[in-house]
């Protein structure tokens, strides 16, 4: 008996044990959920002690501590007002972009559905507690705001498995963030950026009630502060500055925003078998090549006259800004004095069908246009030979010449020993500020480089112009030894009878750009009284 006894009082013991913690911890929840709730005691700052004041003091508004960051009530009323709509169309978003991910679980792991149960973000709004405008002189808008939301939410997740349904509920997020906001670039489309590129700069602070078949699993201390930390810090390694998230708005975003990332190196070999198309002779073949979307003027070969047969070896180099979407386009054609000029074929290629570095030699069969459909493409007009090989620029991180210390300052930088070479040099014209003419006021910028002239809009009536303009001058090295002329005038409209005048100008020594790869800052126009002009120059090099 003694032996049974104590075989007993184990078992007793075995079951005893976790039945009694299940139900202490039952009672537990079970008086934490259905206690009273007292409530706070609120008192005006100006009563409270040093003491009391340092433990809220990370309560107090941004825009109250930081003279830097401005007061938004305005936009928290509007906030408040739309909450009820916004909430249900943000669910409606997350029911509908959530829902591919569920179905793709559905028969796997004995999962019959899942589904959302409960989904609502509650009556309680986010509350913007200062937002901080950052000048930058890149193409982009730079926000940070404080935001904090103490929500009612309720999103529960129906699971059934095994023909038993479980629940899981989130409910009473609180979240502290400090977010990044940058709109780039932006763009004369609306809504006038790209895209929306999303930081922290500081660790957020997390917190949530996490419901397991009912039970608040959160209640338990440890689970409590390891989820919290393990969260808050999980969300800052994703998406703490300099890391981000993109979302992009303009998908079809226009090349010409965009910046050189590389040369496309084309040597036109020869063709044969062309049309003949002159009466008494043959045909007096060249070609001409451009890639698209781009405004630059298309290069062309020489001619070779009479022959059907023509071999060129010509080379020449092509910005590319987006080799992802860009085309060469190659169009034949039949040289004539006088009339225009007949065209012998046509031709394209992907960019995207070549491997970086590599050389590629392609024979095109030449057709009428591009429409697969059209008789004419099945007559046979010959074959074209080209090699191609595409070169991005090199790139590594560096700060940038006027602009360091800013969001967005990573960028291409080049020493001057690796910048033997051809490259490309990028100038932006982005704008002017306080250019006055003695007789009218209707600015432009003209550059002077090399012997060549580059030429922005005509902006009317305006002392505070915004170009945005860029242009690309293909060297065969680096201008280390160049300056570059940029000049403003303001050209007359109507019936104003005073000539164009100068508004100002500056020379800029290329030396620094080819040192630093970038320079993006603002310089004093020599012969003005106040007017500055905001130029971005880059360097790239294969």
């Amino acid at each position: 008996m003694g032996f049974v006894g104590t075989l007993l009082e184990v078992i007793g013991f075995g079951f005893g044990l976790p039945i009694g913690l299940l139900i202490g911890y039952i009672l537990f929840i079970f008086y934490n959920n259905h206690r009273d709730v007292k409530e706070p005691i609120v008192r005006p700052l100006i009563d409270l002690d040093s003491k009391s004041l340092h433990k809220v003091l990370p309560e107090i508004p941004a825009w109250l501590k930081h003279p830097d960051y401005d007061r938004v009530d305005w936009m928290n009323k509007f906030i408040f007002e739309m909450w009820p709509y916004l909430n249900k169309a943000i669910c409606n978003t997350i029911r509908i972009t959530l829902r591919p991910t569920f179905d793709q679980y559905i028969g796997k792991y004995c999962i019959e559905s899942i589904d959302f149960d409960d989904l609502t973000l509650g009556s309680f709004p986010p509350t913007i507690h200062g937002v901080k405008v950052i000048e930058t002189q890149l193409n982009e808008l730079v926000i940070e705001p404080k935001v904090r939301w103490a929500g009612n939410c309720s999103i529960t997740v129906a699971l059934k498995l095994f023909s038993f349904t479980f629940t899981v509920q989130l409910l009473d997020l609180q979240a502290f963030l400090a977010p990044r906001i940058t709109l780039k670039p932006l763009v004369p489309s609306f809504p006038c950026f790209a895209s929306i590129i999303i930081s922290l700069v500081e660790k957020p602070f997390i917190d949530f009630g996490l419901k397991l078949l009912g039970a608040d699993i959160m209640a338990i201390p440890i689970l409590y502060r390891f989820a919290q930390d393990m969260i808050s810090s999980e969300i800052s390694n994703m998406y703490h500055w300099p890391n981000d998230m993109e979302i992009t708005i303009l998908d079809n975003l226009s090349v010409a925003t965009k910046k050189p990332v590389g040369i496309l190196h084309v040597k036109v070999v020869r063709a044969f078998n062309l049309l003949k198309m002159d009466i008494l002779g043959k045909s007096d073949p060249y070609v001409k090549l451009s890639l698209s979307e781009d405004r630059l003027p298309s290069k062309k070969t020489s001619v070779k006259m009479s022959n059907l047969n023509p071999e060129w070896y010509e080379n020449f180099k092509l910005i590319v800004k987006d080799p992802q979407t860009q085309v060469l386009q190659l169009h034949l054609y039949d040289w004539e004095k006088v009339k225009a000029h007949d065209k012998l074929g046509m031709q394209v290629v992907p960019l995207s069908s070549l491997i970086p570095h590599e050389m590629k030699e392609i024979t095109l069969d030449l057709v009428k246009n591009m429409n697969p459909n059209d008789p004419h493409n099945k007559k046979d007009r010959g074959k074209l030979v080209v090699e191609l090989t595409y070169e991005p620029f090199r790139e590594e991180a560096s700060g940038v010449l006027g602009g360091e210390g800013k969001p967005g300052s990573l960028t291409r930088s080049y020493s001057l020993e690796s910048s033997s070479g051809n490259g490309v040099l990028s100038v932006t014209i982005e704008s002017a500020e306080h250019v006055e003419g003695k007789h009218h006021n209707n600015p432009y910028a003209v550059i002077l480089f090399r012997g060549e002239t580059k030429k922005t809009k005509v902006i009317k009536r305006s002392r505070n112009p915004r170009w945005n303009e860029g242009f690309q001058f293909m060297l065969e090295e680096p201008p280390v030894s160049d300056f570059m002329h940029i000049e403003v005038l303001s050209n007359r409209r109507g019936f104003n009878c005073y000539p164009k005048e100068s508004l100002g100008h500056v020379d800029l020594k290329l030396a620094d750009v080819v040192n630093n790869g970038r320079i993006n800052e603002k310089f004093h126009l020599i012969n003005s009284k106040n007017g500055v002009i905001h130029i971005e120059l880059i360097w790239s090099t294969v």
